[in-house]
């Protein structure tokens, strides 16, 4: 086999991009750590769009290709696609964990090929087996949300099971992926969640778990949040203006921390080149996190970051009844456009889904 069925793009841009092929390269094991997967459903996120769009092309450009041998443009054909979850047909020679026929699922970097075609390939450190209790569809909606949710909490908010008992944490726009995900992880954790959402959302995320919502249609939120008890950690969700207000509302002087998933790293590589975009970024980073330590709390960008063992632990968490998947709409592989578009509307309630093989349909 050296051709499959894929979802790709030859250039950077709108939804009419999005091209159908039956010729996709196969994907090929180039190290001996490495798994290939066959795709039974695939997760979409925000970040599918924005790499659509061309968001963050010279970064995972030096990413794929650090010596720069190749030319502008060599990413394409590129597949997009962060999340899978299906069946490991081929491993590579060092791969101990893992054999043929594993049910796996798995959060892709996006400097790697995606997971919106037949097959994938993955490190074996980012492939995690499967939570049984889940369906493929299912299981698709979870692993880069849950990623990137641990990585900010975890790794970079330095909360664990054991350190997250009766903390206060808000959640701002907590019913996307990232934010359905990261509710029911800290009330498995012992934690006091708060949430911002809008009022049609309100009933999903207390089904989650949200001990506190508040409503950031009925006007700024800033005001009703301003009324409650300090928090202990905040996880943007949104960006922009909250950032002025947001840390505010932090504990001051006791090791609170203020964490947005949204922040200009990619934009500024884009704009300005690697080195200058870095620049740029680490003192823009330097200057908030200065200032507001002069406060008294701890000012974080959080990132995106592949773990096979992350999502060990969130497997276990899942068979255990401690958490969900929250799939909002479901789409078959001929509906790939469509999913783009309602990934790109917003206003998400859970995740968007593509069901790839027809097992992914019903297993």
């Amino acid at each position: 086999m050296t051709i499959m069925p894929a979802w790709v793009i030859d250039k950077y841009g709108s939804n009419d991009v999005l091209r159908f092929t039956k010729n996709a390269s196969f994907p090929v094991i180039n190290y001996p750590n490495e798994v290939i997967v066959k795709v039974h459903a695939a997760g979409l996120n925000p970040i599918d769009v924005s790499m659509r769009g061309g968001y963050g092309a010279s970064t995972l450009s030096m990413q794929r290709d650090p010596l720069n041998i190749k030319q502008t443009g060599s990413e394409f054909p590129l597949i997009l696609g962060r999340e899978v979850s299906g069946v490991i047909m081929e491993c590579g020679l060092d791969v101990k964990y893992f054999k043929e026929g594993d049910e796996v699922w798995a959060a892709v970097p996006p400097w790697k090929q995606g997971t919106l075609a037949e097959f994938v390939v993955l490190s074996g450190n980012e492939v995690s087996r499967k939570p049984k209790s889940l369906s493929h569809t299912e299981a698709a909606a979870i692993p880069y949300v849950a990623a990137t949710a641990w990585s900010a909490l975890v790794n970079t908010g330095g909360l664990t099971k054991e350190k997250s008992a009766k903390k206060r944490i808000l959640i701002l726009g907590g019913s996307g992926g990232v934010g359905t995900f990261a509710i029911q992880l800290l009330k498995a954790w012992g934690a006091h969640v708060t949430v911002t959402c809008s009022q049609n959302a309100e009933r999903l995320v207390r089904g989650l778990g949200a001990d506190h919502v508040v409503d950031y249609t009925a006007g700024p939120v800033e005001v009703p949040l301003g009324a409650l008890e300090r928090f202990d950690l905040i996880l943007d969700n949104v960006g922009g203006a909250t950032e002025h207000w947001a840390l505010g509302l932090l504990k001051p002087w006791s090791g609170a921390k203020y964490i947005t998933l949204v922040t200009p790293f990619l934009q500024n590589t884009d704009l300005l080149g690697i080195a200058d975009g870095m620049l740029q970024t680490a003192a823009t980073v330097a200057t908030k996190a200065l200032k507001h330590l002069s406060r008294g709390v701890h000012y974080r960008w959080g990132f995106f970051a592949p773990s096979g063992p992350a999502l060990d632990d969130i497997s276990d968490m899942v068979d255990a009844g401690q958490i969900r998947a929250v799939v909002e709409e479901q789409f078959t592989f001929s509906q790939v456009p469509q999913a783009f578009q309602k990934v790109e509307k917003g206003h998400a309630r859970g995740k968007t889904v593509v069901q790839i093989s027809r097992e992914g349909c019903d297993s």
